[in-house]
């Protein structure tokens, strides 16, 4: 598996994050990440309303761990900028003393954290800049912060799509859990094939022309990323589409947003 680091900075080419940022109607990205964002969601109409769902989802499951579940320590890979809702800022809404740690490879998202994402005065929030398949630096820097003889809600929240097979997503996945106790928890949501596959296939195609070879992303289906779960006990109702996910009374029912979603406890 490659582990070569992004190359550095150019504001000419579409970032994950950025375009994140653009579908969420943010102003933090370059014209690079708007035109990228913006072809793509004429392609695939369903692409905004997907990110809001994801953030919603974001949201709920975090309020699950850090609420009936009892985690106090998060591990988010791909934080993207900081926008409402933050993972932190749901986890100690529940329990002030929890602990985050972020993970990018975005310099602007970086720069955003340090000076946004301040945590409670009982918790903790610290930053890594590492591209997520670099699981070693990631396990070796969040142990400055988090604990790892107690459970991790370890959180890989529309990220997994940018790590293509040929850098095995679930090595990396199962890698990362490897190093968690008993009692932490996976989440992930993922871009779908096998929901509205047409218009998903080509925003993907719009979006991988525009973007630097290390962000090209890849949609999967249901049984692929079921599949990132293995090891794990699946929580109801499985892997679903993400407002399926034990929606809350002000969610809006959807059946057709193309991303998958799902958590799992490590036994």
């Amino acid at each position: 598996m490659s582990m070569e680091r992004p190359p550095e900075f150019d504001s000419g080419v579409a970032h994950p994050a950025r375009v994140y940022n653009a579908w969420l109607g943010g102003k933090d990205h370059y014209p690079a990440d708007l035109e990228a964002a913006e072809l793509a969601a004429e392609a695939n109409p369903g692409i905004v309303p997907s990110v809001r769902a994801n953030r919603a989802f974001l949201g709920r499951t975090v309020r699950h761990l850090a609420g009936e579940a009892g985690i106090r320590q998060f591990l988010d890979i791909g934080t993207g900028i900081p926008a409402a809702d933050n993972t932190h800022e749901v986890a100690q809404s529940v329990a002030p003393d929890s602990r985050v740690v972020y993970v990018d490879n975005d310099r602007i998202v970086l720069a955003h954290a340090r000076a946004l994402l301040v945590g409670s005065a009982q918790g903790r929030t610290d930053y890594i800049e590492a591209d997520a398949r670099d699981v070693e630096t990631i396990l070796a820097e969040a142990r400055r912060t988090l604990d790892f003889s107690r459970p991790v809600g370890l959180m890989l929240v529309a990220i997994l799509q940018y790590i293509p097979d040929a850098d095995d997503p679930y090595g990396v996945v199962r890698r990362l859990l490897d190093a968690l106790p008993s009692g932490s928890h996976l989440v992930i949501s993922h871009p779908a094939s096998d929901i509205s596959a047409a218009e998903v296939a080509e925003s993907m195609r719009v979006y991988n022309e525009r973007a630097a070879a290390h962000a090209a992303a890849t949609p999967r289906t249901h049984d692929q990323v079921e599949r990132f779960f293995d090891g794990t006990e699946l929580l109801a109702p499985g892997v679903v589409s993400l407002p399926q996910w034990r929606p809350g009374p002000h969610d809006i029912p959807a059946d057709d947003i193309p991303m998958w979603s799902g958590v799992g406890r490590k036994p």
